[in-house]
């Protein structure tokens, strides 16, 4: 069974989302000091990296991430790979042959390329509003991307946003898919359980060994 991280390491400098605070990490207790134990506290924003949105991230007074349901995060997903230029669109979803039960899909595109460099590219491959409005009607309960939004940077009103969150999708973001396949796999998508919160970090795992 081979077993895939797919989540960014969180370091200071990485890239974020435009304007964003990226990871500090402050030691306030040192062995090498004298001190009893090694302590630190770490400082980032709620969408750096490999995070979740909730609906409260773009819908005032919705979910919030400690009320995702583990049925969501855990389970079959299906990873497929564009190789457009283009936002994905719902023909591109289409062509990829989706069982119709498939309630989790991770989209690899040529983002991947981004995750070695420490600049942030507004460039960067999204879903155009009718895939956002396809994946709700088909029952999908969690996509996600390799970058660092589901949809074109700054996109006026936030269509897919908008569409996926007000359906209680979760919205993966920041993936490192370059080392996986396009296929099937198992999930298990573990962001951090803040009280309140609208994003969170996560670890992101897929494995190629499928419950029975």
């Amino acid at each position: 069974m081979a077993i895939y991280d797919v989540s960014v390491p969180l370091r200071p400098g990485m890239v974020t989302y435009a304007g964003e605070p990226g990871p500090e990490l402050i030691y306030h207790s040192l062995l090498s000091r004298g001190d009893s134990a090694n302590v630190s506290s770490l400082s980032l924003g709620s969408h750096t990296g490999t995070h979740v949105d909730a609906p409260h991230h773009f819908i005032d007074g919705r979910a919030t991430v400690e009320s995702f349901a583990a049925e969501d995060l855990i389970g079959p997903v299906y990873v497929v790979a564009h190789a457009g230029v283009d936002h994905i669109g719902a023909s591109d979803i289409e062509s990829f042959g989706l069982p119709a039960n498939a309630r989790r899909v991770l989209f690899k595109t040529s983002n991947g390329r981004f995750w070695d460099d420490d600049d942030f590219h507004d460039d960067f491959i999204g879903l155009a509003e009718d895939a956002g409005r396809w994946l709700v009607k088909s029952g999908v309960r969690l996509v996600g991307i390799d970058y660092l939004s589901i949809e074109r940077f700054r996109s006026p009103g936030h269509p897919v946003h908008l569409e996926l969150l007000d359906a209680g999708v979760v919205i993966v973001e920041g993936l490192d898919l370059r080392a996986v396949a396009p296929g099937r796999y198992t999930m298990c998508c573990a962001p951090l359980k803040v009280v309140g919160a609208e994003g969170a970090p996560a670890r992101v795992f897929l494995w190629d060994e499928l419950p029975d």
